[in-house]
C-alpha cells in the first residue's frame, strides 16, 4: 500500500498503523481523529463528506470527546471502518482527488492538541514482567527465591485509580505521603525521594459484560480494541511503608500518564511472536493457542532542565510472561464485570539486561547504582523538572506501526 499523503519512513504512523484519537482542533472543537505521518484527519468531518454511508451509523460516533461510543460498536463496525480510511488515504482514492473534504478535515500537528482517547471506567495493572518480578524480589526478598508461590500461576494484578490517569505532556507533581526511613523510629512525611517511572503497556477494552459472565483465551482479543504506551509512576519510598498488607495507595494512585494514540490489534497483526515458555504448565483456563505476544521494541529517555535527552532504556513488549489474553481471561473469570474503555496496564516491562530495566528502581539497583547523563548530573531517581519519555513502535519487512510517545514533565510538590 503507498499512500497520497507523503510521510517519513521512519514514521510511527504510517499507512499500515491507522490508530485513533481525539483531538482538539484550533482551540476549537473536539474530534475524533486519525493521523498518517504528520497530518492529522477529522474522522467527524470524513462521516459529514459521506465517506462512512455504507456503514449505517444512525449518528456521527466521532463528534465525541472520547472514543468510547466509536469502541463500543464492536470490532465488526470497528475493524471495516478502520480498513475503509486505510482505504481512503490509498493513492488512488476518491477521498485523493477530494480537495474540499481534504481542506475540511486535513490538520498539521501544530493545528491540534491531543487530548485524553478514552474515558477509562476502571483500571488494573498488571505485574507480568518476570524479569522485573524477579528483579524486584531479589532487591527486597530473597535472591535465591526471588518470585512469590502465586507468580507462575496467575497474572498478579491490582485495582488501580482511574480518575488520574492522563494524556501525554500533562505534568505530574510530585507527590508527597509518608515514608519510614531505616534510621528513624517514626515515618516522617513530605515529598517522595524516590520518584519513578514504569515503562508499560496498556489495553483497552470494547464492551460491556455482566456479572458472573467469564472472557476465555480463545475470545479474549476480540474484547480488546486497541493499545496505548503507559508510564505508570511511583514514589517507590512511600509504597514500600504502606504496601503492607493490602498493596500500592498514595504511591501510585497520584498520576498513570498515556500515549494520546490508540493502535488497533489489527494494525499489529503482523508483529506476533511466542511468548515465553511457562513452567509450571498453567490451569485450563490461562491456557491459549496461538502466538499472543507482540514484538514491540520500547524506549525511555530522561531529559533533565535545559538539558539534553538520555536513552535510558532499551525494552520490548515480547518479553512479558502473561500475555493480554491470560490477563483479561483471569481478570473476568471470577465474574467480574468489564466496561467499554476500561484500561489494563502490563506491568513493568524489563528483560533480561540492565539496558532493557523498564524502570529506575531497576536501572540503579534501588539507587545503588546511580546512572549518567550527558550533562555530568547523576540519577538514581526522577528528580523535580525532569522529563520521561517513552516510544514504542513495531518494525518489519519495510512496515513499521508506532504508538508515537507519552511525555511526562515533573513538577516540584504543591
Amino acid at each position: 500500500m503507498k499512500s497520497f499523503i507523503d510521510y517519513s519512513s521512519d514514521s510511527d504512523f504510517s499507512i499500515y498503523n491507522i490508530p485513533f484519537g481525539v483531538g482538539y482542533i484550533k482551540d476549537e472543537y473536539p474530534t475524533c481523529v486519525t493521523r498518517i505521518g504528520d497530518t492529522i484527519i477529522d474522522l467527524a468531518a470524513l462521516f459529514d463528506a459521506g465517506y462512512f454511508k455504507e456503514f449505517n451509523l444512525e449518528e456521527n460516533v466521532f463528534e465525541a470527546l472520547v472514543l468510547n461510543p466509536f469502541i463500543e460498536l464492536g470490532k465488526e463496525v470497528t475493524v471495516p471502518i478502520r480498513e475503509k480510511i486505510q482505504e481512503l488515504l490509498t493513492e488512488g482514492s476518491p477521498l485523493a482527488n477530494d480537495k474540499d473534504t481534504q481542506e475540511e478535515a486535513f490538520f498539521s500537528l501544530e493545528e491540534v492538541d491531543m487530548m485524553m482517547p478514552v474515558h477509562v471506567p476502571n483500571y488494573t495493572d498488571f505485574y507480568s514482567s518476570i524479569e522485573h518480578a524477579t528483579n524486584v524480589g531479589k532487591m527486597f526478598r530473597d535472591p535465591e527465591n526471588a518470585l512469590l508461590p502465586n507468580w507462575k500461576h496467575l497474572p498478579v494484578g491490582y485495582h488501580g485509580r482511574a480518575s488520574s490517569i492522563v494524556v501525554s505532556k500533562t505534568p505530574i507533581f510530585r507527590p508527597k505521603g509518608q515514608t519510614k526511613p531505616n534510621d528513624v523510629d517514626k515515618p516522617v512525611f513530605g515529598p517522595t525521594k524516590r520518584l519513578d517511572f514504569e515503562l508499560e503497556m496498556a489495553f483497552i477494552t470494547n464492551r460491556y459484560t455482566e456479572l458472573g459472565e467469564t472472557i476465555d483465551t480463545d475470545t479474549a482479543e476480540d474484547t480488546i480494541f486497541g493499545m496505548v504506551l503507559f508510564n505508570d509512576w511511583s514514589a517507590r519510598d512511600m509504597q514500600k511503608w504502606e504496601y503492607v498488607p493490602l498493596g500500592p495507595f498514595l504511591a501510585k494512585n497520584f498520576g498513570s500518564s498515556v500515549s494520546p494514540w490508540v493502535v488497533t490489534l489489527e494494525a499489529m497483526e503482523d508483529f506476533r511472536v511466542a511468548g515465553p515458555k511457562q513452567d509450571p504448565e498453567v490451569l485450563p483456563y490461562l491456557q491459549y493457542k496461538g502466538d499472543k505476544n507482540f514484538d514491540i521494541k520500547l524506549q525511555v529517555s530522561l531529559t533533565p532542565k535545559d538539558g539534553e535527552e538520555n536513552v535510558i532504556c532499551n525494552s520490548n513488549f515480547k518479553y512479558m510472561y502473561w500475555n493480554m489474553a491470560q490477563q483479561l481471561a483471569h481478570h473476568t473469570v471470577n465474574g467480574c464485570n468489564i466496561e467499554v474503555g476500561d484500561m489494563y496496564a502490563s506491568g513493568t516491562i524489563s528483560g533480561k539486561d540492565k539496558n532493557s530495566y523498564g524502570s529506575m528502581l531497576e536501572i540503579s539497583w534501588s539507587g545503588q547504582k546511580p546512572i549518567k547523563l550527558s550533562n555530568g548530573e547523576e540519577r538514581t531517581f526522577v528528580e523535580d523538572n525532569d522529563t520521561i519519555t517513552m516510544r514504542g513502535w513495531c518494525e518489519k519487512d519495510g512496515k513499521r506501526v508506532g504508538f508515537g510517545e507519552v511525555e511526562t514533565l515533573i513538577l516540584p510538590a504543591h
